[in-house]
């Protein structure tokens, strides 16, 4: 039964029931770091150049990054699970804001060497990795069931929103300021957004009951992962899309661009076409409710097959930007169904677990198929390869959608998340301006 402090006009009108004080400052955190991570990825790129390193200085950099987010991802997830979770977010906050502006230090004063950067990547990277499943634990737990859909596609936009704007301020601050500024303001991004986070209420997540060590907890994850054929479905599924959407747009999608459509210019359009569509995919999920949810998600992922076969032809610009611009709305579509799917039937005390399976699952191959994009273009030729990427796309999919828990997950529109605890009655005081 719902209790008269969760009825939306028990807050003020000036935001909705559901958006309590917890899911404002996730949200308000995320716009802020996502704006800044966004500059910095195009910060540190010309940093590796401006300092005299080449394509593969970069390659090294990123997979710096990336290496240490897929090492560290589970343990993570079980981390946020035994401890409170803001904490670890703060936590992994502060060793972010730490390494960048360090970063920015060495970049500015022109002391930074390519192993200085590839060192404090990876530091960065451990920071998302212990980060990223807490962030969505407690995401998840900030909102009531009736309303998750609506509130994650919500979030979802604003963060769409704010890669988009972060990736043109970086790059144009890039070009007036120089990376190290770039690199300095995400620093401060990081600091701001702790603070945030500092603040969130977590009253209501029960106290972990004492168990384990950390291996006990990993077990318990992956037991939950298991004995959800839907969950490990759709995470065995994303390993490879990930993987091969990855291997199109990172390696052969700018060489496509370079060699017949023109440069950077149209495959920047075509990029920027994809992130208007995520946002445009969270403005329906806003108001689209579907029933069956991860059968309309999985549905949506076959377009996502689309890009590598524009790719492979190729399309003309505007014919691949329209293709991306149909992608990022249906990827958003199943990335809300998604995080639905995931609050309405994980238990709260095994959220972050849950979510560093599924954050590993989805990135454990990535690192492989970057790597493996250039062999694999040489022995068959670029054209085969990307339309193998979008045969893999089509067949996972096709395989996930013959699993019946995928075909059969219901929406509950009444009670869902009952078993959810929610955030504490919030006095009358606390939607006042401050």
């Amino acid at each position: 039964m719902r209790s008269p402090a969760a009825s939306p006009r028990a807050r003020s009108g000036r935001r909705p029931g559901w958006a309590g004080r917890n899911y404002v400052l996730l949200t308000a955190a995320a716009v802020i770091t996502n704006v800044g991570s966004h500059g910095a990825l195009v910060a540190a790129a010309f940093a590796v150049l401006d300092s005299g390193g080449d394509g593969g200085d970069v390659g090294l950099v990123a997979a710096a990054r990336t290496l240490p987010l897929v090492l560290f991802l589970l343990v993570g997830g079980a981390v946020a699970d035994r401890l409170p979770r803001h904490r670890v977010m703060v936590a992994a906050n502060t060793l972010n804001c730490v390494s960048q502006a360090l970063f920015a230090f060495l970049v500015l004063t022109g002391r930074a060497e390519l192993w200085h950067m590839m060192v404090l990547t990876a530091l960065c990277g451990t920071g998302q990795a212990f980060f990223n499943p807490a962030a969505e634990g407690m995401l998840l737990s900030s909102v009531r069931g009736e309303q998750a859909s609506r509130a994650f596609a919500l979030f979802r936009m604003a963060m769409s929103g704010a890669g988009i704007g972060g990736a043109a301020l970086g790059g144009a601050l890039v070009a007036a300021f120089g990376p190290g500024w770039v690199l300095a303001v995400d620093a401060a991004a990081f600091a701001v957004a702790g603070a945030l986070r500092a603040f969130l209420d977590v009253r209501h997540i029960p106290q972990r009951q004492p168990g384990g060590g950390l291996l006990s907890d990993l077990r318990e994850g992956w037991a939950e992962v298991v004995g959800r054929p839907w969950l490990w479905a759709v995470v065995a599924q994303f390993s490879v899309v990930v993987a091969v959407v990855g291997a199109a747009e990172s390696v052969y999608g700018p060489l496509v661009a370079q060699e017949s459509l023109g440069g950077a210019r149209p495959w920047g359009l075509a990029l920027a076409a994809f992130g208007v569509g995520t946002l445009g995919g969270a403005l329906l999920m806003t108001r689209w409710k579907p029933r069956r949810l991860l059968l309309v998600g999985t549905v949506c992922v076959f377009p996502l097959a689309l890009p590598s076969a524009a790719l492979a032809v190729p399309l003309p610009a505007v014919g691949l930007a329209a293709v991306m611009l149909v992608s990022g709305l249906a990827v958003e579509v199943f990335g809300v169904a998604w995080m639905t799917s995931l609050h309405q039937e994980i238990p709260e005390e095994k959220l972050s677990r849950v979510a560093a399976y599924d954050w590993f699952g989805s990135t454990a191959m990535l690192p492989l198929s970057t790597a493996l994009a250039g062999p694999v273009a040489d022995i068959v030729g670029r054209s085969r390869a990307l339309w193998g990427c979008s045969a893999l796309i089509v067949v996972v999919t096709t395989l996930v959608l013959l699993v019946p828990d995928v075909r059969n997950l219901t929406l509950r529109t009444e009670g869902a998340g009952a078993d959810r605890a929610q955030e504490p009655p919030v006095p009358a005081a606390d939607s006042a301006p401050a």
